[in-house]
């Protein structure tokens, strides 16, 4: 990872800005809190070094195959913050709030959601204590519960820079496209989903729908997909209110060119990622709720590709600029299915 980059990583920390904290400290003495003793040997009472130890041990030691690919993930992430990433701007505690905090085991995870957040937050149910046994007993509607989980931005500010200082911190990310995709599937067509089709569908029916039958201006229950676009390209809808999490983009939700990230996982590599992230925090023999198989991947893919099929290059052009970002910082290419030349 290199000494320059942890020394950024503090750096970051340190400067999350005036509103959230007051700076103290000259700025060669913000150094990563595992040089001066705060971490290493000491976490837990020494039974063990704290995740970021150990990835800071991985990164410096022989080389590892899958340390070496989340090095590339950082760098590259880095470089495209660099490169698109014109003016930053100081954090506010609601930019932290999808950082959720194990202070057990000395990590940061902020959630996207179609991006195996629910799975992974049994998992961290699980590692903090409030909740025992296998992950995936765990309902999905107690994953979810306001309070279950400490954001990051529930702490003081000495405490939110001492976590980022100390602590690993790690995102999972999806291709784009698939992942918005996932969200309308999920979202606006399943049954399951009545109490959000009658929040956003109703909505969209009203807005983009002329003469729509009364069923679907009160239920909202059959949204197309071609509409859901539609909304989610007015410019109405994020000047009425910000985006839902379920389709907000990733970088929009986790600052990744303002708060440094130590891993970050891909949906497309869960399983791996998933262990990489475990085995870090000390607990390799957790095991993570199956991720999707290959042919589930591949239809994942496929489902995608048949909706964005019937959208005008116009318009698949618009949506793919408006979630440029999330391509371009996580490394993602164009699906080869669109049309956008």
């Amino acid at each position: 990872m290199g000494r320059r980059c942890w020394r950024r990583r503090a750096l970051v920390a340190a400067s999350l800005g005036a509103a959230l904290l007051l700076l103290c400290a000259a700025p060669h003495a913000l150094r990563p809190a595992f040089q001066n003793g705060a971490l290493g040997s000491g976490w837990l009472g020494g039974k063990r070094k704290s995740p970021l130890q150990m990835l800071y041990d991985l990164d410096q030691g022989p080389p590892f195959p899958l340390a070496q690919v989340h090095q590339q993930r950082r760098d590259l992430l880095r470089r495209a913050c660099s490169r698109h990433t014109r003016r930053q701007r100081l954090l506010q505690p609601e930019d932290l709030r999808h950082v959720l905090v194990d202070d057990t085991h000395g990590l940061l995870y902020c959630y996207v959601p179609k991006v195996a957040c629910t799975n992974w937050k049994r998992v961290l149910l699980a590692l903090s204590g409030r909740a025992r046994g296998d992950p995936y007993a765990i309902p999905a509607h107690e994953a979810h519960a306001a309070g279950r989980l400490p954001s990051l931005a529930d702490f003081s500010p000495t405490e939110i820079n001492r976590r980022l200082r100390a602590y690993l911190a790690f995102l999972f990310v999806r291709e784009p496209f698939e992942r918005l995709a996932s969200a309308y599937r999920n979202k606006f067509s399943r049954p399951y989903s009545a109490a959000f089709q009658r929040r956003y569908g109703t909505r969209i029916v009203r807005r983009l729908r002329p003469s729509a039958h009364p069923d679907a201006l009160a239920r909202g229950h059959d949204v197309r997909f071609a509409e859901f676009l539609a909304y989610l390209l007015d410019p109405r809808t994020r000047r009425d209110e910000p985006f839902n999490e379920h389709w907000e983009r990733a970088h929009a939700l986790c600052h990744p060119c303002l708060l440094r990230y130590d891993v970050v996982g891909k949906f497309e590599t869960l399983a791996e990622d998933a262990a990489f992230v475990l085995g870090l925090a000390g607990e390799p023999g957790l095991s993570f709720p199956a991720p999707p198989r290959p042919k589930a991947a591949a239809a994942s893919h496929d489902r995608a590709a048949r909706l964005f099929r019937d959208i005008s290059p116009f318009y698949q052009r618009r949506l793919y600029d408006l979630y440029k970002m999330d391509f371009l910082l996580f490394n993602y290419s164009a699906p080869s299915y669109l049309r956008l030349h």
